[in-house]
């Protein structure tokens, strides 16, 4: 019964996959300018040219995964696009400063001028994993270096001096321990260091550190995962630290087991599914409507956020890649029940059967609210890598079943 269950999990996953695909292949390239039209209505006609470094980074990233993992998507158009949105980001993701090329911007035009800068470290982390994962393919040492060097810059902007991201440390403005950071360090890691000994020596002690840092997110006696902490892991005050981010707990779930896995730490595998899974899972699950609520308050309070209660595709993107893997590594019937209610849900309101790709937001109640595939911040990414790795886990389930 559950090999034919997974079975029919792995077709549909694996047909959602090939129609995202298309849809961006098909919508979402600039022939003219090269990168990619990020803003795309709900049958992919673009109706913003503005193009946003994050999604265009993303876009290189899966892309160039899809094509060096995956024999189907081995196909030269795919390559192509990949080279495109690099070329475009190396040329004009960088914003000039005095003393040489600054920090990469957020947004573009059409023809890449700058729009907007944020002070983040995102736009970099993206640049990163585009260059990285490019450069595997096409074997391209400077691009490497590239994403090595920019990897090098953030690591010095986080850990020694932020000065560059041009952010004011205001007297009022505690300094926070915001659990994206040390995730996405985390993620970058794991990207630059596969295969690659040389480069997991270099970063070995940065793993730890970002481990370190999101097992500080676990806060009342280990009952909830706060988005925000102090930098020596206590609770901040206000609306700031009594924030939850169910989706966010979630894929910081998936990063810290994945991690586990790789290390043999069993202590950090249970936490990663016990406080990292389950309790937001738990705590973000609306029992009435059904669906991940985007932010919670710890204790009850309505969020500040004005779409708290709406449902995003990105934290179902996320619980699904969370709980499938965590369900590969122990088997546990429980985990494989929680797959199942997340997957029901997130393809009967997220997936579009008429045009293809995923509509992003829906009301508490379950109605669409915007109906454009792609915007500022939903480009090709958390739909197609949540199908690529759960159409990845599910081949070794079966696999393991046969044999």
């Amino acid at each position: 019964m559950t090999a034919a269950l997974l079975e029919q999990y792995q077709e549909r996953i694996r047909t959602e996959l090939d129609r995202v695909v298309d849809f961006w292949l098909k919508y979402s390239h600039d022939k003219e300018h090269g990168g990619f039209f990020n803003c795309l209505g709900k049958d992919g006609k673009v109706y913003d040219e503005l193009k946003y470094v994050w999604l265009q980074g993303r876009q290189v990233w899966m892309y160039s995964r899809l094509y060096r993992t995956m024999e189907r998507f081995h196909r030269p158009e795919i390559l192509e696009a990949a080279k495109s949105g690099a070329a475009f980001l190396q040329k004009f993701a960088r914003v000039q400063a005095s003393s040489g090329p600054g920090k990469c911007a957020f947004c573009l035009t059409r023809d890449g001028r700058t729009v907007k800068v944020q002070r983040t470290i995102f736009s970099e982390c993206f640049y990163v994993m585009a260059m990285d994962e490019l450069s595997r393919i096409t074997q391209d040492k400077e691009m490497q270096a590239d994403a090595e060097s920019m990897m090098d810059r953030l690591i010095f902007w986080v850990q020694t001096d932020s000065s560059d991201l041009g952010r004011p440390q205001l007297p009022g403005d505690l300094p926070i321990n915001s659990m994206a950071v040390p995730m996405m360090l985390l993620c970058l890691v794991d990207q630059l260091t596969e295969g690659r000994t040389d480069v997991a020596e270099k970063y070995k002690d940065l793993s730890g550190w970002c481990v370190e840092r999101i097992l500080q997110h676990i806060q009342r006696d280990g009952k909830a995962i706060l988005e925000n902490v102090t930098l020596n892991g206590k609770e901040l005050p206000g609306c700031q630290g009594r924030l939850q981010n169910p989706g966010h707990a979630l894929e910081a779930g998936w990063f810290l087991l994945q991690y586990a896995l790789k290390k043999g730490d069993v202590q950090l595998q249970k936490t990663a599914v016990d406080k990292f899974m389950e309790i937001p899972f738990h705590t973000g699950w609306d029992k009435q409507h059904g669906g991940l609520f985007y932010f919670l308050d710890v204790d009850g309070h309505c969020p500040t956020q004005l779409e708290w209660n709406m449902k995003l595709w990105w934290p179902h993107c996320e619980a699904l890649i969370a709980y499938l893997m965590a369900y590969s590594h122990s088997r546990e019937p429980v985990l494989l029940d929680r797959f199942k209610q997340i997957y029901d849900y997130t393809f009967t309101h997220f997936a579009d059967e008429e045009h293809g790709d995923w509509f992003g937001y829906r009301s508490r109640q379950g109605e669409l609210v915007l109906d454009f595939k792609g915007g500022p911040f939903k480009g090709f990414f958390h739909v197609p890598r949540c199908l690529y790795m759960c159409e990845k886990l599910l081949d070794g389930l079966l696999e393991r079943q046969d044999s």
